[in-house]
């Protein structure tokens, strides 16, 4: 790799093992020069500009879990040496609730939880990302309802008019990272069938799954098979029947001795106007921002693993359409 420090021996090495040491060896001030001064932080949650606000973030979830731990299940990247690297870096984070924080006060209980972040790194500085924590697995093993946690923010926040804003497409700022991944055929499959889910063609994953899939999505949920992917799937799409899909990012991976890998960053943009995960329509417009990770067999996709902030999706809902 150019211009990389000549410690890290590959990219996915590089991404697993500046994250261990800034989250896990508390190395935060290394965020002042390995993250861009101008870096802009798409998070569903709600976006961040710049270092500075990177590194107040980051001290802030450390002091509330001290003994947090992230542990890297899957790099997914793209790039090269003359163009940007990215990184679609799949995590399962652990924490004790210790200290006080915006999850409330200190609890003493232990969550886990995943986190997909899309990141772009030129010469070792990261300088955009898109990221997506699974904060209602994180709120649930709080001790909190989801969607109770998001009203409780939003008062918190100083009501509907001040609270801060889930990430959506009008707040957005263009970054350096401009590319759309590769055009390798495992991306172009589960674009396909993601795309043909959102269609409705939910028998697309019978197709295309082994019996045997295990399906990891949001909230913690996890399951196997047919049936369970159909219902995750089904739960949100019909939530927003008639929402906007978008595909904004594909990476598709073949190495040895690792199976069939992709990565596809994808939005739903809408009014909240059917029956499904989110309860009864309210007719809220709604932007989610989701990304889906997917390894296949012999007999078609065997893993899946699809991150949406719900808790942004509720509080988005709340903001317009709650009793707060």
């Amino acid at each position: 790799m150019k211009n990389f420090n000549s410690m890290w021996r590959d990219f996915p090495h590089f991404i697993i093992g500046i994250t261990k040491e800034i989250w896990e060896d508390r190395g935060i001030h290394l965020l002042e020069t390995c993250y861009h001064p101008d870096i802009v932080v798409r998070g569903a949650g709600g976006m961040k500009v710049g270092n500075q606000a990177v590194i107040d973030d980051t001290l802030a979830k450390m002091a509330a879990f001290p003994n947090l731990l992230i542990y890297a299940e899957d790099v997914i990247w793209s790039g090269g040496d003359d163009s940007h690297y990215l990184s679609s870096h799949r995590s399962v984070i652990t924490g004790t609730q210790t200290g006080d924080g915006a999850f409330g006060p200190a609890s003493g209980r232990t969550y886990t939880a995943r986190c997909i972040a899309d990141c772009a790194v030129t010469d070792g500085v990261f300088d955009d990302e898109w990221l997506v924590f699974d904060t209602a697995a994180i709120v649930l093993q709080l001790g909190h309802d989801p969607r109770d946690f998001a009203r409780r923010q939003i008062i918190a926040e100083g009501g509907p008019e001040r609270a801060k804003r889930p990430f959506t497409p009008d707040q957005d700022r263009p970054g350096p990272y401009t590319l759309q991944g590769n055009d390798n055929e495992w991306g172009g499959r589960l674009a396909d069938i993601l795309t043909r889910i959102m269609r409705k063609d939910i028998a697309v994953i019978g197709r295309n799954y082994d019996r045997a899939a295990r399906i990891e999505h949001s909230a913690g949920r996890g399951g196997w098979s047919w049936g369970f992917a159909e219902a995750a799937w089904m739960g949100l799409r019909s939530s927003f029947p008639q929402a906007a899909f978008q595909i904004h990012h594909i990476i598709g991976m073949n190495e040895p001795g690792r199976p069939p890998r992709a990565a596809v960053r994808w939005s739903l943009d809408g009014r909240h106007d059917g029956f499904g995960r989110f309860g009864a329509p309210t007719g809220a417009h709604v932007h989610v921002m989701g990304i889906t990770h997917a390894e296949w067999g012999p007999w078609g996709v065997q893993r899946e693993f699809t991150q949406v902030d719900e808790v942004a999706v509720w509080k988005q809902i709340e903001m317009q359409a709650g009793q707060v």
